[in-house]
């Protein structure tokens, strides 16, 4: 048929069907996610003004909105144009337009249904809500949410009122302040989504069904709205800014207590709340934070970008752990996790055993169902005598600092695995050349260093020998990025990069607790600054034994008498046996109270400098390749500050 003239655009095309439907499909130009720009928005502006325009004639009953792209629907706002919009002005009068708009795709005559797969995220998912009717893949691709606090902001283009409207204070406030990201299902339920599909070739029909039943999206029931209506209102955003000071300060991340101050002055009228938000947006799009997590954001997404490209990527499916202590075991089992067949070889089935009893509590956290459990377990073998180090992709060793016992285990896994098999190993702080001393092909070995608790801790320092090529160190990241971990490329050094810098911070802690500092001021202190957690509970959490040993490679003074020597004597080597500076139950450690301190964001700066400096100069002496990538290294294993754009960028702008 006959199509009508439509507006020039390069993000969307839009056809209508013998039936009178629209559709409209997004598809941002070379780009693997699509995204909305200050472009794709006027373009659609211009595109719902010609819908009103078919709708007022009769030519156009409905409009369904899809996406071209396997990834999904829209992954946002395009963040690469968000510093060009942190002048007040610009970015005031751009949200006016997207604002405008998402009003008149919410006032058309007709309905537009939004059909999600994949991400529907951000900007993506307020266009959506601005939509009378979703329907969603209800698969583990779909993924529905509000990342927009991780990057330093909240959702700024109407959804926060409308996510409220639809799935009610608690569960709209819940995902917008922790960026956390639901499945269709969950979705569904909240009310975002309206209905769901099984297989993506099912969306277009049911999307044709919606605009032909006009069917349209109900508001949460009263039950989950009165949470927003006074006096209730206000107890309710007390409740969730106390959960947010738990995770976050308001002075390092401002956006969730802003959104909360939105929520408390207009959360009772959805349509307010969502025409205050350029009040408190405005403002912290322009702020440091956001800037530094903008900074994040992007280094982290060049990571993704490592590795070997084309036809010559590598698959891996088989992977062989050396060592079922608490590194070797967990990294077996986070590889288990990701999809691996895994082999976990140690000297008996006591020590395997043990690991495998902690891999199963991960899979039965981190999966929903019993089958899924079941898979991840049976991808997960025991192997005392090494039987899968001939079918191994890749062998990762995790055993104990000794450089003897990691010479044999090469040179036999050298012998017994086939030749385009990575050898790796885990160690934290050994220079690889020494450990490849053997070998008969010394440049199969590169360094794949994990970070305790695997399971939460993104970084993999991938370590590079002066006997690795380019193409050794990629297929290292390759492996990385195919678990899901965040690989960044270090030479071979004494600690590399990350220990480097975290075991003088450390040490010299641990010398202020012999002196007769108090540890819990110390952490406290530290956390004031910025950091995750202090330095002795960091201490802890690594193992005192496994301190002991990087700052005996690194040729750190470490005191021969005092209390750190004394608790390793004694076997009390922190969160892994149960009791070291301090006491651990059920994973948490028992602290004292907080003596008081003036200063105490003041003391944690003074306490982080020797991790500044130490980065700086690992920096310069090239053990990675640029300040930015000492910066998401240290952030991604340390913890370190992400509000403060890591060290070196604290270090430049006068904040470390």
């Amino acid at each position: 048929m006959a199509q009508p003239q439509m507006p020039a655009s390069r993000n969307w095309r839009f056809e209508i069907d013998i039936e009178g439907i629209g559709w409209l499909t997004i598809d941002t130009p070379k780009a693997p996610v699509n995204t909305l720009s200050r472009e794709a928005i006027v373009e659609l502006d211009r595109f719902v003004e010609r819908f009103e325009e078919l709708i007022a004639s009769g030519e156009l009953i409905g409009v369904v909105l899809q996406s071209a792209k396997d990834s999904g629907f829209i992954a946002g706002a395009d963040v690469t144009e968000f510093d060009d919009m942190s002048d007040p002005g610009v970015l005031a009068a751009a949200l006016g337009r997207a604002h405008a708009l998402m009003h008149r795709i919410e006032a058309l005559k007709a309905p537009m249904v939004a059909t999600i797969h994949g991400f529907c995220l951000g900007g993506g998912l307020e266009l959506a809500l601005a939509c009378r009717y979703r329907i969603a893949v209800n698969d583990d691709k779909t993924r529905v949410g509000f990342p927009e606090v991780n990057l330093g902001i909240f959702p700024g283009f109407g959804g926060t009122g409308r996510s409220i409207r639809r799935a009610g204070p608690v569960d709209a406030m819940q995902i917008m302040l922790t960026g956390r990201m639901v499945k269709a299902s969950a979705a569904k339920r909240m009310g975002l989504v309206d209905k769901l599909v099984r297989h993506r070739d099912g969306l277009r029909w049911a999307g044709r069904q919606a605009v032909l039943a006009k069917s349209a999206s109900r508001e949460a029931p009263w039950t989950k709205r009165m949470m927003a209506w006074d006096p209730i209102r206000s107890y309710v955003a007390g409740r969730m800014r106390t959960e947010a000071s738990k995770k976050a300060r308001p002075e390092h991340y401002p956006a969730p207590f802003a959104l909360i101050d939105l929520f408390e002055k207009s959360g009772d009228d959805w349509k307010a709340m969502s025409a205050g938000e350029p009040t408190g947006f405005v403002p912290l799009m322009a702020n440091d934070t956001a800037r530094n997590l903008r900074r994040v954001f992007f280094l982290s997404e060049g990571l993704k970008k490592q590795g070997v490209r084309g036809v010559d990527k590598p698959v891996f499916r088989r992977v062989h752990v050396i060592g079922a202590g608490v590194m070797g075991g967990d990294i077996a089992a986070w590889c288990a996790l990701r999809g691996m067949g895994v082999t976990l070889q140690d000297l008996d089935m006591e020590r395997i055993a043990q690991a495998l009893v902690r891999a199963k509590k991960l899979f039965s956290k981190r999966l929903k169902s019993k089958t899924e459990i079941d898979n991840a377990v049976a991808r997960l073998e025991a192997d005392p005598t090494g039987k899968g180090l001939a079918r191994a992709d890749v062998v990762i060793e995790a055993v104990v600092e000794k450089l003897e016992i990691k010479h044999k285990i090469f040179v036999e896994a050298e012998a017994r695995t086939r030749p385009g098999a990575i050898l790796a190993t885990n160690t934290s702080s050994i220079e690889l050349e020494r450990i490849a001393e053997g070998l008969v092909n010394p440049s199969r070995l590169i360094g794949l260093h994990f970070f305790n608790p695997v399971a939460q801790l993104p970084l993999v320092e991938v370590i590079r020998s002066k006997f690795n090529t380019d193409l050794d160190i990629a297929r290292g990241a390759s492996f990385a990025l195919a678990i899901g971990k965040s690989p960044v490329v270090v030479k071979s050094a004494p600690g590399f990069l990350v220990n480097r810098v975290l075991m003088p911070y450390m040490l010299g802690a641990v010398q202020r607790v012999e002196a007769g500092a108090s540890k819990e001021q110390i952490d406290a202190a530290a956390v004031a600054f910025g950091m995750p957690m202090g330095p002795i509970e960091l201490m802890d959490t690594v193992g005192l034994d496994v301190g002991r040993a990087v700052a005996e490679e690194l040729g750190s003074k470490v005191p021969s008498e005092g209390q750190f020597m004394r608790l390793i004597a004694e076997n009390k080597l922190g969160r892994k046996t149960g009791e070291g500076f301090y006491k651990w139950v059920d994973g948490k450690p028992v602290k004292g109270e907080v003596p008081p301190h003036a200063d105490l964001a003041g003391f944690g700066r003074e306490l982080v400098h020797p991790l500044v400096e130490t980065a700086i100069n690992a920096t310069a002496e090239g053990v990675v390749a640029s300040d930015d990538l000492a910066d998401i290294g240290v952030i991604l294993g340390t913890g370190f500050a992400p509000f403060l754009g890591g060290p070196l960028q604290a270090r430049k702008h006068g904040r470390a």
